[in-house]
């Protein structure tokens, strides 16, 4: 299967204008994800530069960083962790509260998920101000996990999310940008 370019997988992606609210520009990963080939291809450009990287765990953060990190993790024969809200997982867990737009969250992972010198790599569906996937670097670094990367398929780089972790000395790989919010 050829894998799709940057431009088809930006054409695959659906923009829903003022979602969830007046100005916002809200992309749509789930037109993506129905598209078999635009998935895979997804995937596959998420997954190579890991290949050889010792990647021990994906952990995607809740909800759509499940979708994608469960393929990337088989892709890459690595485990897979969910960082999930508050309140969601069933065992002994570890927290970090972050602030939102409106306030503040709090996210968690099982204490268990990883262990100490782990290599990491991080997914998510996009990367916009950077508040949530910042949080989970540092739940994952709480736990002496490496993170060897964030993943995302959107950037919003008007928002400065991709420079967030990069001054907190993670490599962040994108596939596609958007401007605006």
């Amino acid at each position: 299967m050829q894998p799709l370019t940057p431009e088809e997988i930006r054409a695959a992606i659906r923009t829903i204008s003022d979602y969830p609210k007046r100005g916002v520009m809200f992309r749509d990963i789930t037109t993506l994800l129905g598209d078999a080939r635009a998935f895979h291809s997804v995937v596959e450009r998420l997954a190579q530069p890991w290949l050889d990287a010792g990647v021990s765990r994906v952990a995607g953060i809740e909800a759509r960083g499940f979708i994608l990190g469960g393929a990337l993790a088989q892709r890459l024969g690595a485990g897979f962790v969910p960082i999930r809200k508050k309140g969601k997982l069933p065992h002994t867990t570890v927290r970090v509260a972050y602030s939102l737009e409106y306030g503040v969250d709090e996210m968690e992972m099982h204490r268990d998920a990883v262990s100490a010198g782990e290599g990491i790599v991080l997914v998510d569906d996009l990367i916009a101000t950077g508040g949530t996937a910042a949080a989970a670097v540092q739940l994952l670094r709480a736990l002496g996990a490496r993170v060897l990367a964030a993943c995302f398929i959107v950037d919003l780089p008007d928002l400065r999310g991709s420079a967030k972790l990069e001054a907190l000395g993670v490599r962040v790989q994108t596939l596609v940008s958007f401007s605006g919010h």
